[in-house]
């Protein structure tokens, strides 16, 4: 009898494992073609490992595109389903279809970039997401991002990072000064000073380069932080949120013992906000003013400064380009007298070689995570709700069918035959809609600016190539050395 019983419950734990395994491995009805899945962990190894051979994530999904010769891939990453998009079209009409693709991803990886809890801006959705993505736009537009009061600051952090630049002798590395000056300036706007945490700067360039958009497998597997903390980027996560989190709320703290009705910088609005709510009813919460603050920090330097380095490399590769955005610029002023941000947005060539540049070496090759609200379709597939949507920008701006020669810098493809210059909305450099980053005025504004002075002032020739590029959530260039002549 003893027996017999133990029989049975080996044969319904067997059973109970095959059926786990049977719908782990089952797709849903209708779901976009993709490689077949593993018990439990799905794609995860798969993408893992074409990504590392391939040489970054855009690029497996690209060579899963083509080996199921569709635009729509269908995968599954741990438990949660992702599907990803490709082709003008199809991402076009899914940036569009705003409705059922407002959605963020509530996962592990999410929300660990705001200590476990799901709070910010970035990766929040619903009534929190929109009433404080609409405050952070009002009151950053009330303090001058984007005018005047943004050039001044343009201005000044340009001739700081200049003299340091030549300060050094020989090749240059000018990565960390392009960084730090975005980031002076964020923080200016936010807390009202400069930053000075040099060991931050390096701390986020190697989170950039370390996860997938899709989280990597610490967002499949968060298990992982317990048994390989180093090597699944917890420990590096970590770090970076506390040293953050401890400076931000040291920054709070200066604020409440100053603060008046002059608001002063984002905190102050944003705490003066936070007096007038009914405490027992609100999400202006000193919680939430920190994650905003990360949410803005995070988004808005690494990707300014990574364009902005893109843009110097490419001067430096192709010089005839440089010699001609060059000549350009001595039209409006003579080398060495700081062209203001009037001078430079009439200027069609320059506008198109920083359009060039951005569709050549786009920092976020692919873009979302969103969630999907709803059941929906995408093409003529059925796509769950809660499936996480990306997008391949990539597929876009090395569209062979579009563009005939996509790896060739060749900015005139951006001007019209009247010499206006093609509008870059539908190369959705900063997202779509609703979700548009609340930072593109400024992004816009300083690599513009600091680009066209760069190249008016100096000579720019390359020393020492990137030895290719980091991919994780961003596209960056790996180091690389440059030298700068002054002209006269």
């Amino acid at each position: 009898m003893a027996q017999s019983m133990l029989w049975y419950l080996v044969c319904l734990v067997i059973g109970a494992v095959l059926l786990a395994v049977y719908l782990t491995c089952r797709k849903p009805k209708n779901y976009p073609p993709g490689p077949p899945w593993m018990p439990f962990v799905g794609n995860t190894y798969q993408l893992a490992n074409l990504s590392a051979t391939s040489g970054g994530q855009y690029k497996a999904f690209e060579k899963l595109r083509l080996r199921y010769n569709s635009d729509v891939i269908g995968l599954k990453l741990g438990c949660e389903y992702v599907v990803v998009v490709f082709g003008d079209a199809l991402i076009s009409d899914t940036l569009h279809r705003e409705g059922p693709f407002l959605g963020r991803p509530d996962n592990f990886f999410m929300r660990l970039r705001t200590m476990g809890e799901r709070r910010g801006i970035t990766m929040t959705d619903g009534d929190l997401w929109k009433v404080h993505r609409a405050f952070v736009v009002k009151h950053l537009k009330s303090l001058g991002l984007g005018q005047r009061r943004t050039d001044e600051m343009i201005r000044d952090e340009y001739e700081q990072m200049t003299r340091g630049l030549m300060e050094e002798a020989g090749s240059i590395t000018p990565s960390p000064h392009l960084q730090s000056a975005i980031m002076n300036i964020l923080w200016e706007f936010i807390a009202g000073t400069k930053f000075d945490e040099p060991k931050i700067l390096q701390l986020m360039s190697r989170r950039s380069a370390a996860f997938g958009m899709a989280g990597g497998l610490l967002n499949q597997m968060p298990w992982l932080r317990h048994v390989a903390p180093a090597k699944s980027g917890y420990s590096l996560i970590m770090d970076i949120n506390q040293q953050l989190f401890s400076i931000i709320s040291e920054k709070i703290e200066e604020h409440k013992k100053t603060l008046t009705d002059n608001i002063r910088d984002f905190i102050d609005a944003y705490l003066l906000r936070m007096q007038q709510e009914d405490k027992s009813n609100t999400t202006f919460t000193e919680k939430q003013l920190i994650a905003v603050f990360l949410d803005l920090f995070i988004a808005g330097s690494k990707t300014t400064s990574s364009t902005l380095d893109f843009a110097i490399l490419a001067m430096a590769k192709w010089p005839d380009v440089q010699t001609k955005v060059r000549a350009t610029l001595d039209e409006i002023q003579p080398p060495g007298i700081f062209l203001t941000a009037e001078e430079t947005l009439r200027n069609r060539y320059l506008k198109a070689v920083l359009l060039e540049s951005k569709r050549i070496s786009h920092v976020t090759p692919t873009i979302g995570p969103r969630r999907v609200l709803n059941n929906t379709k995408i093409d003529a597939y059925d796509i769950p709700k809660g499936t996480t949507i990306l997008m391949s920008l990539h597929s876009i701006h090395h569209n062979r069918s579009r563009w005939d020669d996509p790896e060739v810098f060749r900015p005139e493809r951006f001007i019209e035959e009247d010499g206006d210059i093609k509008s870059g909305d539908n190369m959705y450099f900063f997202g779509f809609g609703k979700r548009r980053c609340p930072g593109e005025a400024l992004a816009q504004r300083f690599v513009t600016l600091v680009f066209a002075n760069l190249v008016h002032d100096f000579e720019i020739k390359i020393e020492e190539l990137p030895k290719g590029v980091n991919c994780g959530i961003l596209l960056t260039p790996k180091p690389y050395k440059i030298k700068l002549s002054k002209r006269k």
